[in-house]
């Protein structure tokens, strides 16, 4: 049996998280507004980052990680969302589908694209999410048939992050029958530059620098050893990796309101009312001593989730609990914050407006706080024993 949690950072994590913290600081809060106009990231910045290997932290070196462990990923992974939730979603995207590479792929097809996705070269995408059903992700109408050496795929993908922007994407398909459910859906490495394949994008309330829009795939043709994992299991098999990354997640969403929260102490302090400063008045600073104890309770959930990944045990129960808990949270403390910093806060002026359009989103997106909380039910009592 695995020993108890140690909550203390080696020095080589305390070197990663300082030169992640500084990078954050210098080279991505600055341009947090900038990216959002311009509703993409740049490739420049993207590039600076792979050479630093702050992509794929988990990753094995020999496909160009850092060889670390995932409590690791998650403490850097803070520092840069504090400076831009935006380049953590991507930070997510990038653990998560260098995951289902290099565990369900060919070698030899997958290789050169994680190469490039964890040097900051290229963006992927996860393309599950469809119109027809967002949180019955299971029940896919996207079509791949076998042809000979091929698959040809055919169907439309909505809600899928980056989906103008990205060079390379894993996309589900049933290659079952109908009404197969999970276990007949298959996973597939297709780079979106095939035939065959359109993008756009949705005008979004917030996370605009990431992008979310839809893909069409029209006869789009792959090659057979694109196949991710087994035919017709890659629901069951690739679906796991998503305990990881909403452990990521909650962190992402958790560095935004550190942030604020941070800087809302501050302000509170050096402002004046009343012949005294702000946090003089309980009602500033009881609702600012509330947000503190719900983030440290939070950030030690997550922290725990990654450790338990870490040690190889169960964490599926904790991954849905960081999921709903830590974009709610979120959202809530960046709004106190907000309004505690007043008129300033609520214009584009300071960037509190823009932080809680962003993390909103993840109140909706990878697992809606319901779906979260079904799977803690089903985990604690059994699937039949919370079916309808």
């Amino acid at each position: 049996m695995p020993g108890p949690m140690n909550f203390s950072t080696t020095p080589e994590q305390d070197e990663l998280v300082d030169l992640a913290r500084d990078f954050g600081r210098q080279r991505l809060a600055p341009f947090y507004k900038q990216r959002e106009r311009e509703g993409a990231f740049d490739r420049a910045t993207l590039s600076e980052m792979g050479k630093l290997g702050f992509f794929g932290i988990e990753m094995p070196e020999e496909l160009g990680g850092l060889g670390l462990d995932c409590v690791t990923s998650g403490l850097v992974l803070e520092q840069l969302c504090a400076a831009d939730y935006n380049i953590g979603q991507l930070m997510v995207t990038i653990s998560l589908t260098g995951m289902i590479l290099a565990r369900h792929g060919q070698p030899e097809v997958v290789g050169p694209w994680l190469g490039k996705i964890l040097a900051g070269e290229s963006l992927p995408a996860i393309a599950l999410t469809e119109p027809g059903g967002g949180s019955d992700a299971a029940n896919l109408v996207v079509k791949a048939r076998r042809e000979g050496d091929t698959y040809i795929l055919d169907g439309e993908k909505t809600s899928t992050s980056f989906a103008t922007q990205a060079d390379v994407a894993v996309v589900w398909a049933r290659t079952g029958a109908f009404g197969s459910g999970a276990r007949g859906i298959s996973a597939f490495v297709v780079p979106l530059d095939l035939p065959g394949i359109t993008t756009g994008e949705f005008e979004d309330l917030g996370g605009r620098a990431a992008g979310r829009g839809w893909l069409h795939l029209d006869g789009v043709t792959v090659p057979a050893d694109h196949l991710l994992g087994t035919e017709n299991q890659g629901f069951v098999q690739v679906m796991q990796g998503f305990d990881f990354s909403r452990a990521l997640i909650g962190l992402q969403c958790l560095a935004v309101a550190r942030q604020s929260l941070d800087e809302t102490w501050d302000s509170a302090a050096q402002r004046r009312s009343f012949g005294k400063p702000l946090t003089a008045h309980q009602g500033v600073s009881f609702p600012l001593a509330e947000a503190e104890t719900h983030i440290h309770a939070c950030r030690l959930l997550c922290l725990q989730t990654l450790w338990l990944k870490d040690q190889g045990l169960p964490h599926t129960t904790e991954a849905a609990m960081c999921k709903w808990w830590g974009p709610k949270l979120a959202f809530e403390v960046v709004q106190t914050c907000l309004l505690i910093n007043g008129h300033a806060a609520y214009s584009a002026e300071l960037p509190y407006e823009q932080r809680l359009r962003d993390v909103l989103g993840l109140q909706i997106g990878d697992g809606t706080a319901q779906i979260m909380k079904l799977v803690i039910a089903r985990e604690k009592v059994g699937r039949n024993a919370v079916a309808g």
